[in-house]
């Protein structure tokens, strides 16, 4: 019997490991970190026959038949190394999970910011076409959870077998990934994240387009000025998409989806009128182009497409309307994990605004960020561990309206006096920062927001 190791008791090592188990390899699952938690899905899993080692690194020396790894985990861990050295196959989930499913075509979106909102609108589009199209990877299932149910719909021969795998991929699965290769492949957006994981831009950039190159065919953003300044020569039989009309259009101008009088185009046909999206901010009808771009690739007509878009209502924790009270606005905004999310964030909602920020923080460029503030911020509440490297951040340029009030107990009761005070229409949270040093993820902290609103609300 195989064996194999799974790196990481998440949602996606655990799927790893009961798909393994279901083509009867010997499975183990080590992860460093214990918990109330995590003692419980040890618990579910040993009465599975998976073996599950908390509070231990992946040791080499067992040397197991193959390697998998949750996209959290390092791909330039030492130990990985030395198992890559040794000849043990070591690959990512996603990976893993392509392999159980490269018999059905994929849409592969990557990108800094972007992903979440094109994967969910492009799942909506193919869904409402008739496909059976679920979103996976960083949104919906994991992507080894489908390759299981998919596994079980052939084995047992009932059920709908998927058409289309709707995924959105980060750079860390890409990186663990050696035979990926979706069908149609979208790049969202490119600005530096992760660096402390990649180390340099080119280094994060080259991943990036890594899922590109594989893919059969590319959508790119063309207002993206990274990506318009260094993939023009790459991607030249690409379908680049525009805000700006027409004229802006890169690589095959008959391939290209633009804006043009109010109507998202292609090839001088109007497919839908861009109202009948209801996401606010200029960066949502970039997300938009890019999933009208793939569902046309695909052969979708404008009719479903347009059905889609009108029913589409947003992203838990990008930009979404949580309520109103007293006149004010306040919108959910977790997702910016990064400066350049939450600049978006702040420029897709009305001022004066009341901006919640902090968390753990990320390298990167807080310039644009910055400016945004001072442009439509009335105040700014910090939590987290950011708090007082922004609050001095802030007060370098001359920003004054700022408090640390560390947590967001603190913080809504506060941005309501707040918002009274200065006739704010928005509070907004939107962090610009990782959750991990109060939360388990920008879901958690999301939904603790959305919570305590909802509380002060009623």
């Amino acid at each position: 019997m195989p064996n194999a190791h799974i790196i990481g008791l998440g949602r996606s090592g655990n799927a790893a490991a009961r798909l393994l188990k279901s083509q009867e390899w010997q499975v183990t699952i080590s992860d460093r970190n214990t918990s109330p938690k995590l003692h419980q899905q040890q618990q579910q899993l040993i009465n599975e026959g998976i073996n599950v080692n908390l509070g231990e690194n992946f040791d080499p020396e067992t040397s197991p038949d193959l390697v998998v790894v949750s996209p959290g985990v390092p791909w330039d861990l030492p130990v990985l190394e030395i198992a890559r050295n040794r000849g043990i196959e070591t690959i990512g989930e996603m990976e893993l999970a392509w392999r159980n499913l490269d018999f059905i075509p994929w849409v592969g979106i990557t990108g800094t910011n972007g992903k979440t909102t094109t994967t969910a609108l492009t799942a909506a589009i193919f869904q409402a076409a008739g496909f059976n199209a679920p979103a996976c990877g960083n949104i919906g299932n994991a992507a080894c959870e489908l390759a299981l149910q998919q596994q079980e719909i052939r084995a047992l021969k009932t059920g709908k077998l998927v058409d289309w795998v709707i995924a959105e991929v980060s750079s860390y699965q890409i990186e663990s990934s050696s035979t990926f290769a979706p069908k149609i492949g979208i790049w969202t957006t490119f600005t530096p994240d992760h660096l402390s994981r990649h180390q340099t831009l080119e280094n994060y950039y080259n991943i990036k387009a890594k899922l590109l190159k594989k893919a059969e065919i590319q959508v790119i953003n063309g207002d993206d000025p990274y990506l318009r300044q260094n993939g023009s020569e790459h991607w030249k039989d690409a379908c680049w998409t525009s805000v700006n009309g027409k004229a802006e259009l890169m690589g095959n101008p008959e391939l290209g989806v633009y804006i043009e009088d109010d109507y998202v185009c292609q090839n001088n046909h109007q497919i839908l009128p861009i109202h009948a999206l209801k996401m606010v901010g200029k960066h949502n009808l970039q997300n938009l182009l890019m999933s009208v771009a793939a569902a046309r690739l695909a052969g979708i007509e404008p009719a479903a497409i347009q059905e889609a878009i009108s029913n589409f209502s947003g992203v838990p924790h990008r930009l979404e309307y949580v309520g109103s009270w007293q006149g004010i606005d306040w919108i959910n905004d977790s997702k910016a994990t990064n400066y350049d999310a939450a600049e978006v964030g702040l420029a897709a909602v009305e001022a004066p605004v009341i901006l919640i920020a902090g968390g753990e923080p990320k390298e990167g460029d807080d310039r644009q960020w910055v400016q945004r503030i001072q442009e439509k911020a009335a105040a700014v509440l910090l939590i987290g561990d950011a708090a007082e490297q922004f609050s001095q951040r802030l007060k370098q340029v001359n920003y004054q309206t700022v408090e640390i009030v560390e947590t967001m107990e603190n913080a809504i009761p506060k941005a309501a006096e707040l918002a009274r005070q200065f006739s704010a229409k928005v509070v907004l949270l939107s962090p610009a920062c990782a959750s991990f040093d109060q939360y388990e993820s920008f879901e958690h902290r999301g939904d603790h927001f959305r919570q305590l609103c909802l509380e002060f609300m009623s």
